[in-house]
């Protein structure tokens, strides 16, 4: 009797939302918090279906008569693929209705505090050739804020031949934008790719052509292979190719300064109106 009347009057229901960056309009959803174990006691874990690690900060919604353990709101940093349970939610009395939401948000790359890095980045621009730095560090027009403080603009031609400035594995590309302008809507819509590096930092590269990305997510680059093309998609006033090296920070996406190397051991940051010229052994 005291196990039916257990039964009938627990109540368990839940449902779980997602704050996620934008993801490729043609992908499936990348990132999903997933139940597992006794549904009366159940347990969450994250399928990630990128090919690098993420940061996931998980919280509850509305909740009533439970507890997670261990306590939200929480962080975790999973790998690719099926973490291990993260944690179980139990009621607080077991013959009262349960009810409960959660929501979570994610972020590429691990955690990272007092970054700092002396590697030298190759120009991601064709062999030989010369293109200027239309904006650099804190540049007024659209480097203004933590994602692109420490980012570069460089003016080029449509179609322009994009390299990898340093190896890594693509970790995510957007490749379906073709509208450009300067409506603060378009600014989450450019073409761009996203190479993760051996000391955790990440390459973007953005503003890029329609459909003539060169790599796949999970792919193995080599500083100097050719990835994309160049192009005006997204919040744009040109055509133009923007670069920069980002880490996870504080659940954030933030710039950190980088320099151009010449191929001959010499570099230094990024300026404005400096004339880049490309490796000849690309």
């Amino acid at each position: 009797m005291r196990s039916t009347l257990f039964i009938s009057l627990l109540l368990v229901s839940y449902t779980v939302t997602a704050k996620t960056p934008p993801e490729n309009p043609v992908q499936p959803k990348q990132v999903l918090l997933l139940q597992t174990g006794d549904k009366t006691r159940p347990e969450f874990f994250v399928r990630n279906l990128y090919p690098c690690p993420l940061e996931v900060a998980i919280d509850w919604g509305k909740h009533d008569n439970v507890t997670a353990n261990p306590d939200l709101p929480n962080r975790f940093v999973v790998a690719s693929g099926d973490s291990p349970a993260l944690f179980k939610v139990s009621p607080d009395h077991p013959r009262k209705s349960t009810q409960f939401s959660l929501s979570y948000r994610y972020i590429f790359g691990r955690p990272l505090t007092d970054y700092q890095s002396s590697y030298r980045y190759q120009p991601p621009i064709p062999p030989k050739a010369r293109f200027r730095i239309s904006q650099a560090f804190d540049g007024k027009f659209s480097h203004t804020d933590a994602q692109n403080r420490y980012a570069v603009d460089i003016s080029m031609p449509l179609d322009t031949p994009v390299y990898a400035a340093r190896a890594g594995i693509v970790i995510d590309v957007k490749d379906s934008y073709s509208d450009h302008g300067k409506q603060t809507e378009l600014a989450s819509k450019a073409n761009s790719i996203r190479i993760l590096h051996d000391d955790s930092s990440m390459a973007v590269y953005a503003h890029l052509a329609l459909e003539k990305a060169q790599v796949k997510a999970g792919m193995s680059v080599a500083a100097g292979q050719l990835i994309a093309y160049s192009g005006n998609t997204g919040y744009s006033s040109g055509p133009h190719l923007h670069f920069a090296v980002q880490i996870n920070q504080g659940m954030e996406l933030v710039s950190v300064p980088f320099e151009f190397t010449d191929g001959e051991q010499k570099g230094g940051e990024p300026k404005f109106g400096e004339w880049l010229v490309g490796y000849e052994n690309h």
